[in-house]
């Protein structure tokens, strides 16, 4: 097998546990959205899932074709992470007394290197290897200001035929002269980004104001101008994660109604917006939210560690129509590659609003309901026929303390709570990107 885009991949199928999502289980019962195949079976052909379902029926379809038997493993699309920087993998952890000091401390100079290309490449190597040992294959990337560091991710995340969303961070205040652009600067290099990568292969930008404290009112209105160029592009940002920022937005933004109309007024509001955090939103911004068609990514580590706050799933749900959420680990405010201790962080921040969150909707906001944060659900996240071949496959075996947690499961609830719960990156058996292990 081969792992170029473009290059014929030979038939497989992959025989294991297999578990994937027919519909929205914070909308159907989580026995009706989720599919379980105790004996399934992938059939992979030039990077794409062919077909999928009862082992014994496609093995028996496709009698000729070799099979890689992975029994006792489950199968899952590949995890996705809507909010991540690469540039920041360095500073996690470092000590801090809350968000603003850590971007003034930690994350301002470890982004400042980022203009040299080479720094730029080596570490976008690292973070796709961590990102993939991990069983992420697709993430929303924050890069630094500097366009090399967006050319050296993508040329990187190409070479693996990895479907990413990335973007060129863009500030102009509120930063170290260094790393900042302007409103001009925002949105040509921005554009030129756009052009050469965006639907390059699997490549997808984001335009990325990286949050209302950085960009003057002109820089966010050239790249919501920006936007409406090139409307099926995505857009990130951050949004309300402390109460001190919020503040400091409405000192610097007066003229605006709140911290989210700073966004609609400069045309940063539509389907295929994704805003980090949203910890703190009055109830008029979470009901505008929904209405623009916006999504949450909920980065419950990070809120953890710099003290943001504890975000409620349950304000989401409750906005008409609901606000849909995914989970991001926001690496390096984030504390872990790992989507199980997002997952296992995102339960008890639901736990601390009195809320039950189901194995199942977790796996769900980290596979398929991310990818549609990605506006990508019908090509990433999902194992059906005509999907990209981005899965990966978990031991239940891989360490003592897992096994033994495993080895009570009853059901697939359970099992998917066991590595939640126990599971890191060594249970990640393997991690197909287009069909091609790249572990």
């Amino acid at each position: 097998m081969k792992s170029s885009e473009g290059d014929i991949l030979e038939p497989t199928i992959y025989r294991g546990m297999i578990i994937d999502f027919i519909d929205d289980p914070f909308v159907a019962p989580s026995d009706k959205a989720l599919r379980y195949l105790e004996d399934g079976a992938l059939l992979v052909s030039n990077g794409k899932i062919r077909s999928s379902g009862d082992a014994t029926q496609i093995i028996e379809k496709n009698k000729n074709i070799p099979i890689v038997d992975l029994s006792g493993c489950l199968i899952s699309a590949g995890f996705i992470d809507t909010h991540i920087h690469y540039t920041q993998m360095d500073i996690i952890g470092a000590h801090n007394h809350g968000l603003i000091d850590w971007l003034d401390r930690h994350a301002f100079p470890a982004e400042m290197v980022f203009e040299n290309e080479e720094i730029a490449s080596e570490a976008a190597e690292e973070f796709l290897k961590i990102l993939f040992r991990n069983g992420v294959t697709s993430a929303s990337v924050y890069c630094s200001v500097h366009p090399e560091s967006v050319n050296m991710f993508f040329e990187k995340a190409s070479a693996y035929n990895a479907f990413m969303v990335a973007g060129k961070v863009c500030m102009d205040r509120g930063a170290p002269p260094a790393l900042l652009d302007s409103a001009k600067s925002a949105y040509d290099q921005s554009k030129i980004l756009i052009d050469k990568w965006h639907k390059k292969g699997r490549a997808r930008y984001a335009i990325t104001p990286r949050f209302a404290l950085s960009s003057t009112r002109e820089q966010l209105e050239n790249l919501g101008a920006l936007w409406g160029e090139y409307p099926d592009v995505l857009m990130q940002t951050h949004l309300a994660e402390t109460r001190e920022e919020i503040s400091r937005v409405r000192e610097l933004h007066p003229d605006f109604k709140d911290y989210f109309d700073v966004y609609e007024t400069t045309g940063l509001a539509k389907p295929g917006g994704i805003y980090g955090h949203c910890i703190h939103l009055e109830k008029r911004e979470r009901s505008a939210m929904a209405a623009c068609g916006a999504t949450v990514a909920h980065c419950p580590t990070s809120n953890a560690f710099l003290g943001s706050g504890v975000f409620d799933l349950g304000d989401m749900r409750e906005a008409t129509p609901s606000i849909p959420v995914s989970l991001a680990s926001d690496v390096g405010g984030g504390t872990s590659f790992s989507p199980f201790a997002t997952m296992q962080a995102a339960y008890f921040a639901g736990r601390y609003h009195e809320i039950h969150i189901e194995p199942a909707q977790l796996f769900y906001m980290a596979t398929q309901g991310a990818a549609k944060a990605l506006c990508a659900h019908d090509i990433i996240g999902a194992l059906q026929p005509g999907s990209d071949a981005d899965f990966v496959v978990l031991d239940p075996l891989s360490t003592p303390l897992l096994s033994r947690m495993t080895s009570r499961s009853n059901n697939i609830d359970e099992l998917l709570m066991a590595f939640i719960m126990g599971g890191d990156d060594r249970c990640v058996r393997a991690t197909y990107i287009s069909g091609v292990n790249v572990i």
